[in-house]
């Protein structure tokens, strides 16, 4: 397979901007022409390799940095968004759609904002909301989907919180996690009590008492102490965070201080230096890293993913949650495979498999149709409703990477990792995917012409071109 070329002209550009030089000051330092400069920061030439290594000995670059992740995860998103039927054959080519991720992301998010704020009036027409008839019904981004995408875009790691919290952890003594914030908690005044409740946490604030549910595992009651500890002790970090974010609704201010919190919680629960080191001793062994920091599965899966310091980066993975209907929960990619926003995941992806075999980790070696190769795991982690006849909450999570790193995973062990019938062909969502003899297809590929024989019926009704 070809080497993918590195275009990251608005990388390149910004860091310009950031360290205040000309294109003349900062062709010279990298010793490179001035036309030549200015046609990577075009994208009309990829970085080149020697442009990559000045940029390390002369600033000081992460060149991870220059990684096309957004660009590709706003390619994935406007793809996704072009499949919708609004815009008939009138869409735009894959190569247009990948020069404007490229050359104008602002231009490219601002479209996808657009497209949203249109999917929810859509939306709101088609089930009669009465919020249409009132005078405060704006047009405006979910709160939700806004702090999702704030997550993101920022790659899943906000340093500032999570120094906070490695600081906490480390700097707290030897015993373990839950007694020093316990501890904590005590010290600020507030009272922890375990009490025959469903809901895992209440704090009432006049009071100075924090209610945990004693029906929740030993890791979640830890859990939920860090995560109130954080609103409590962590306060004005997390609203500078929120200001600089600038949110468009008090809604998704409050959901993402929620996010923050939580944030703050899992990585005080696991403090990213120990953790990073221990994921590698343990060739990531997720059972491992639970038992050792008194974590859940998924909490080790999500931590997993959020490792992005910069020069201290772990495995880039991807995490997603999804339920029973195939809907995604929780995602985030620091890899080149992206989730759709706007359905359900592949049903060819082994996450979905994960509530047949509870219990159990799946391992599927999986090929995307751009060609990447993929490990990836997963298991089901349904919640108990912790009494006889309570609901159950079903989900399934799936943590994966790039073939190339499964080396440095335990669960790759025995898997024929060279051999290319071991990789199912998997995609994002039937729309964007452009496999022309998918069993599993639901709807045809956007891009593609179809041909209809009413004579004959093969796997599909239609023929792909």
């Amino acid at each position: 397979m070809p080497t993918q070329k590195l275009y990251a002209g608005a990388k390149l550009r910004e860091t310009r901007q950031r360290l205040g030089l000309t294109q003349k000051d900062f062709a010279s330092k990298l010793g490179v022409s001035l036309p030549y400069l200015n046609q990577m920061e075009n994208n009309n030439r990829p970085v080149s390799t020697p442009v990559v290594l000045a940029l390390a000995q002369e600033f000081g670059f992460d060149v991870t940095e220059l990684s096309t992740g957004d660009s590709e995860r706003l390619v994935s998103d406007m793809r996704e968004a072009m499949a919708d039927p609004i815009f008939g054959d009138n869409a735009p080519p894959l190569t247009d759609i990948r020069l404007t991720a490229s050359n104008a992301p602002a231009l490219a998010r601002a479209f996808l904002d657009l497209h949203r704020a249109y999917r929810q009036t859509h939306e709101r027409l088609a089930s009669l909301d009465e919020a249409l008839g009132r005078e405060d019904a704006r047009i405006q981004p979910s709160p939700w989907e806004e702090v999702r995408d704030f997550f993101h875009y920022c790659d899943n790691y906000i340093d500032a919180v999570d120094r906070a919290a490695e600081r906490f952890a480390t700097s707290s003594g030897p015993r373990g996690i839950g007694v020093r914030v316990e501890a904590a908690l005590g010290q600020a005044g507030i009272t922890v009590v375990r009490a025959e409740t469903p809901v895992i946490r209440h704090y009432d604030a006049g009071g100075r008492r924090l209610t945990l549910s004693a029906r929740a595992a030993p890791e979640t009651q830890c859990f939920q102490m860090l995560l109130q500890f954080a609103l409590i002790s962590q306060d004005a970090l997390i609203e500078a965070t929120l200001d600089l974010a600038r949110f468009h609704s008090e809604e998704a201010r409050a959901i993402a201080k929620i996010g923050l919190a939580n944030y703050f919680a899992g990585a005080a629960l696991m403090p990213y230096g120990p953790f990073l080191a221990a994921a590698q001793e343990t060739r990531h062994d997720l059972e491992l890293l639970a038992h050792r920091f008194g974590a859940s599965i998924e909490q080790v899966a999500h931590r997993l993913s959020t490792l992005q310091r910069p020069g201290a980066k772990g495995i880039p993975f991807f995490f997603v949650r999804v339920d029973q209907a195939g809907t995604i929960t929780k995602r985030h990619s620091a890899t080149r495979l992206q989730f759709a926003r706007f359905g359900g995941a592949c049903p060819l992806w082994n996450v979905h498999q994960a509530f047949e075999t509870p219990g159990r980790f799946l391992r599927q070696l999986a090929e995307t149709p751009d060609g990447v190769r993929y490990i990836s795991l997963a298991r089901d982690v349904s919640k108990p409703g912790g009494s006889f006849g309570a609901p159950v909450r079903r989900f399934a999570i799936a943590l994966g990477c790039e073939v190339r790193h499964a080396g440095a995973l335990v669960y790759a062990d025995g898997m024929e990792l060279d051999a290319p019938r071991a990789f199912e062909p998997i995609g994002i969502s039937c729309r964007i995917c452009e496999r022309v003899n998918c069993h599993q297809r639901s709807v045809p590929p956007l891009e593609r012409r179809l041909t209809v024989d009413p004579n004959t019926r093969g796997i599909l009704p239609y023929d792909v071109g």
